[in-house]
């Protein structure tokens, strides 16, 4: 008879820890296959072919031929993005980072990827810097405009 009163109480355990989320962020919005590694953008830009429309929606605009939106996690940055991918095809090829910091922390890549998940975009990518544009790009010896 105590194990079913303890059953009840272990599920919502369960149910409560698979929810925490402790960075107070909102989960992932993003799928894996929806990541693109830091080397084949590099690759792509070394060869200047096939290149997605880049938007840098963090601090600063560090890759090579990346749009500089700004942080959108500020309304006015986030309304630029949303003007900027408005003129584009619902099929573009766009990719966009941040860097700022990790992305569990990351106030900035969540609001970019609804603003294309809501606006009906369906070939978006997010650059996979799970750490930071530092370590994960800048590190390893991939591309950055002159002035950085």
């Amino acid at each position: 008879m105590k194990k079913l009163k303890i059953l009840p109480f272990f599920f919502l355990l369960i149910i409560i820890a698979s929810c925490n989320n402790s960075s107070g962020q909102n989960p992932e919005n993003w799928t894996s296959k929806q990541l693109m590694e830091p080397a084949d953008l590099a690759a792509k830009l070394k060869a200047n072919k096939d290149l997605p429309i880049i938007f840098s929606v963090g601090p600063g605009a560090i890759i090579p031929n990346s749009i500089d939106i700004g942080m959108v996690k500020d309304e006015k940055n986030l309304e630029k993005f949303k003007d900027q991918i408005s003129k584009l095809p619902k099929s573009a090829d766009i990719l966009i980072y941040c860097g700022c910091c990790p992305y569990e922390h990351c106030p900035d890549v969540r609001p970019a990827i609804a603003a294309l998940q809501s606006m009906k975009f369906t070939n978006y990518h997010l650059l996979n810097l799970p750490d930071n544009i530092k370590t994960d790009w800048i590190n390893k010896g991939y591309p950055v405009n002159k002035n950085d």
